[in-house]
């Protein structure tokens, strides 16, 4: 029972994460059935099932809050299920002892770039308004959707920083759209893993419990997409993925390091985690000061008329 309640607590704090950020459901969830030994493959299927539900839930959340840009959910959404598919029967096809570092250095990339893509970056917001392309986006849903299946997530991780980068899309528009047309994704994915595993390595009350965590936090992430700011979320996502991998990799059979390896790499890593945490809070409050200023003198600009008259 204080494992379901603590995977029900997983999958919401998870799909509180994705719903506001567009990232990380199936990377936080996998990195954390990984870390307390689920198969691999078992483990990207169980967040995949469990996606189908909370994916379906966080798109009609974020469409309610007119979040959503169907036209970019359709380019992408098809491509990334096709994807999703190929890399659910791959991974399938691999024993566990080669497919759990395999996803977990997947998941530790996703969680590098997660963390300085934030931190260093923040969103970006030029060229909003200008079309995406299908040239751009079916190759991306393809790579995306693959990377999703074989790594236990990283359709979020993968896709929203690409079309965020374009800066043709509002960022609240990027992540709705990300999260509508995971939906897709999710199936796809489960499907493959049906047709790769069967249904006997998955424990179906380990989806449903994510699924019913994932389903509370949706409407409240969508929500939040508003007013939480991503940058600092970002950062602090980012870190405690490449935490947790790093511990799984220095834990396998390809480095098995020594004790005092681990904890000075875990030392090391929880300093950069904490740094880039303190640098996203301090770019945010440089970038809403600034924003205030320039809000400020557009107001007496306006009032310039006036007061002259």
């Amino acid at each position: 029972m204080r494992a379901l309640l603590l995977l029900g607590l997983v999958g919401f704090a998870a799909q509180l994460v994705d719903g506001s950020l567009g990232m990380a459901y199936g990377v936080t969830s996998t990195t954390l059935l990984l870390a307390i030994g689920t198969n691999p493959a078992a483990a990207s299927a169980t967040v995949h099932l469990a996606e189908i539900g909370t994916t379906l839930a966080s798109g009609f959340s974020h469409w309610r809050f007119g979040n959503v840009d169907w036209k970019v959910v359709g380019k992408i959404g098809v491509p990334g299920a096709i994807g999703a598919f190929a890399g659910a029967t791959f991974l399938s096809s691999l024993s566990t002892e080669v497919a759990a570092p395999v996803m977990s250095l997947i998941l530790l990339t996703l969680g590098v770039y997660i963390l300085i893509r934030f931190t260093a970056f923040g969103l970006p917001r030029g060229n909003l308004g200008k079309p995406l392309r299908k040239r751009f986006l079916t190759p991306l849903g393809l790579f995306a959707g693959f990377v999703d299946s074989t790594g236990g997530g990283g359709w979020g991780p993968v896709g929203t920083p690409a079309i965020l980068a374009s800066g043709r899309l509002a960022p609240r528009k990027v992540i709705g759209s990300i999260d509508a047309s995971e939906f897709l994704v999710a199936i796809a994915a489960s499907v493959g893993f049906f047709v790769g595993l069967g249904s006997e390595n998955i424990d179906f009350s380990w989806v449903a419990v994510l699924l019913i965590g994932g389903v509370i936090a949706a409407p409240i992430a969508a929500w939040l997409v508003r007013h939480i700011p991503p940058r600092i979320l970002g950062s602090a996502v980012g870190g405690l993925i490449v935490l947790t991998n790093v511990r799984t990799l220095l834990r396998s059979d390809w480095i098995d390091a020594p004790g005092g390896v681990q904890t000075v790499a875990y030392l090391t890593i929880a300093v950069i985690w904490a740094a880039a945490i303190a640098y996203s809070v301090r770019e945010y409050r440089k970038h809403k000061a600034q924003e205030s200023v320039e809000a400020y003198e557009e107001e007496l600009r306006k009032q310039e008329p006036t007061t002259s008259a």
